[in-house]
């Protein structure tokens, strides 16, 4: 299986994550394993896109995800902080119970992200803060 570019396999290289805007609110959808290069390129492209379009939250969508490692764990928090720097919430959607308990046994907590079950959740979250102001953590 070839990802978008036709150039390799999900996460080989020539594979770049698909970075939606639906409204005032960028989509990530993670499939399959994300390796180290390419989690630190999406941290940048996910920051440059919220500061040059100004949206107010970003949804990550790891429902594609089977393993979540410390150094993934770590570039989702460094995400999430980042956008809240530029005044965007951050929540990540469609955990799966194994990620879920690796993440705690690794004692990673994930500071600044909020989670949801799913997407169409993390856009509630989402839009019902902006209707209250809430401002980014």
């Amino acid at each position: 299986m070839t990802g978008p570019s036709g150039n390799g396999p999900f996460g080989g290289p020539g594979f770049t994550v698909p970075v939606l805007r639906l409204g005032d609110i960028l989509l990530v959808t993670l499939q399959g394993e994300l390796h180290d290069g390419m989690a630190e390129q999406l941290q940048q492209d996910i920051t440059e896109r919220i500061a040059h379009t100004r949206v107010t939250g970003v949804v990550i969508d790891i429902s594609g995800v089977d393993i979540v490692d410390s150094f993934l764990g770590r570039v989702l928090a460094e995400i999430a902080a980042g956008a809240g720097l530029l005044a965007a919430r951050t929540v990540l959607a469609g955990m799966r119970p194994a990620v879920a308990i690796t993440l705690v046994e690794l004692g990673l907590t994930l500071p600044g992200l909020r989670t949801a079950l799913d997407v169409e959740r993390a856009m509630e979250l989402l839009t019902a803060g902006e209707r209250r102001g809430e401002e980014s953590p």
